[in-house]
């Protein structure tokens, strides 16, 4: 009996590590990235729909403002991909429950267009290996094949090229989210505009951050914590830093400005120290939401069958 839809669970996304190289001549600079998902999740349904419904989106969850429901979204974007790569039935409908922020530096989108490409593979047993599902994914955008993988990794190029960590341990991350997103594209301009005139060299992976990952050490990772966009995304959200400082009077291990932002990561030792910041951070008025997140975790996975 055929399955009528499937449910995938996707997590968000921590950058440890971003490091951007110089602007190259077809827009794009090269990065080098070491990601971490976070068990903070959206969950994805795809269904069979009525004949001649094509694809429909519908959403859900606390962080749906301002998330297009229309060829423009790229979980919608990744149906199509699928459906015009395989050859598919067209009539789908989608929707997603959110709780990653939207444009917060998160992945958000990109795990939805994750999440789908997943989806559509078990929902037709077409059998693709996860390979195939992160280079289809890799058309949409730099986050999503990371997004279907999951766990820790290295992301080089555009951050697309996908290569495993191996690491240990337990790691605890409060994220303070504001309640309005940054442009990916103007983060990269600020920080292009901050760095004129400056010799950039290629970005390479951190030794530190690998050795503390290896060897489970949460305090060292906190301090080989790193990103080239947060003081581009301090400088266009000057209320970034002070959030950060909180997290530094309050005893974070680190913390950093995840991806473009304007979601700030904190790792912190424990759980005990995790609801301190969180009091601390609600106190301070200068974030829109707090959220409690223990990593790494799977990448995209069905979670039920319907």
């Amino acid at each position: 009996m055929r399955r009528n839809g499937v449910v995938v669970r996707v997590p968000a996304k921590v950058n440890l590590q971003l490091s951007v190289g110089p602007l190259q001549a077809d827009g794009f600079h090269e990065v080098t990235t070491v990601f971490q998902a976070l068990a903070l999740y959206d969950d994805v349904t795809v269904k069979y729909a009525e004949p001649g419904s094509g694809i429909t989106l519908t959403l859900s969850g606390s962080t749906t403002k301002g998330v297009p429901t229309d060829s423009t979204n790229l979980a919608y974007r990744a149906a199509q991909l699928m459906i015009d790569t395989h050859d598919l039935d067209s009539d789908i409908a989608i929707h997603i429950k959110k709780e990653i922020p939207v444009a917060g530096g998160m992945a958000g989108g990109s795990a939805d267009a994750a999440a789908v490409i997943v989806a559509i593979d078990a929902l037709f047993d077409l059998g693709l290996s996860r390979d195939t599902m992160e280079k289809l994914g890799s058309q949409l955008g730099s986050d999503v094949p990371f997004s279907i993988t999951g766990g820790i990794s290295i992301g080089r190029g555009r951050g697309d090229e996908i290569t495993p960590v191996l690491a240990r341990g337990s790691y605890f991350w409060v994220l303070a989210m504001s309640s309005q997103g940054l442009s990916t594209q103007a983060v990269y301009e600020e920080c292009d505009r901050l760095r004129t005139g400056l010799d950039i060299a290629r970005p390479v992976v951190n030794d530190a951050m690998l050795q503390a990952l290896r060897a489970g050490d949460a305090v060292a990772l906190g301090k080989s914590l790193t990103n080239d966009l947060q003081a581009a995304a301090c400088s266009l959200r000057p209320a970034l830093r002070l959030v950060l400082d909180v997290g530094h009077d309050y005893g974070a291990l680190g913390s950093i400005v995840s991806g473009s932002g304007p979601t700030v990561a904190f790792l912190v030792e424990d759980e005990e120290k995790a609801l301190d910041l969180t009091v601390a951070l609600s106190a301070s008025g200068v974030v829109a939401g707090i959220a409690r997140a223990i990593g790494p975790t799977h990448g995209a996975r069905v979670v039920e069958t319907l």
